[in-house]
């Protein structure tokens, strides 16, 4: 089992063909989900699964939580979204890593965050931190 950090190959090639919208108030909804280490997920990961999530806890209920997007924008010759950050609270978990997915487009998985071991909250909070939406550091960029 192994989680790889990764933009999902699947995802690569929806977005030529146009399904995915990233706009803020208008666009697609998109969710984060926690998993264990016993998942397997990387580049050929296609949609959420429930296959080895961290158990419901607190503000944490199966296929994750809603992502606030920050609408795509450019800088210099790199184009570039990101999310807000997001947190679970009063929860217990213990995740090794994470899916972001399309709710709105049958659940296709967009990429898989490997945090680099397991991360844990104990009846506390458990937070996402997302880094800066520029051309260097956005969750996605396309150069």
């Amino acid at each position: 089992m192994a989680i790889t950090q990764a933009v999902c190959t699947s995802f690569k090639q929806e977005i030529l063909v146009e399904t995915h919208d990233f706009t803020a108030t208008t666009g697609d909804t998109f969710k984060l989900a926690l998993y264990t280490s016993s998942a397997t997920l990387g580049a050929s990961t296609t949609a959420y699964s429930a296959t080895n999530e961290v158990s419901n806890s607190g503000t944490y209920t199966a296929g994750g939580g809603n992502l606030t997007n920050v609408t795509p924008t450019t800088s210099g010759t790199t184009a570039l979204t990101d999310f807000s950050d997001i947190s679970f609270t009063s929860a217990t978990i213990t995740a090794r890593g994470a899916l972001i997915y399309n709710s709105s487009e049958s659940n296709k998985a967009v990429c898989v965050l490997d945090f680099g071991g397991d991360k844990t909250s104990t009846s506390g909070t458990f937070t996402i931190q997302f880094p800066a939406a520029d051309s260097s550091n956005a969750i996605l960029r396309l150069a």
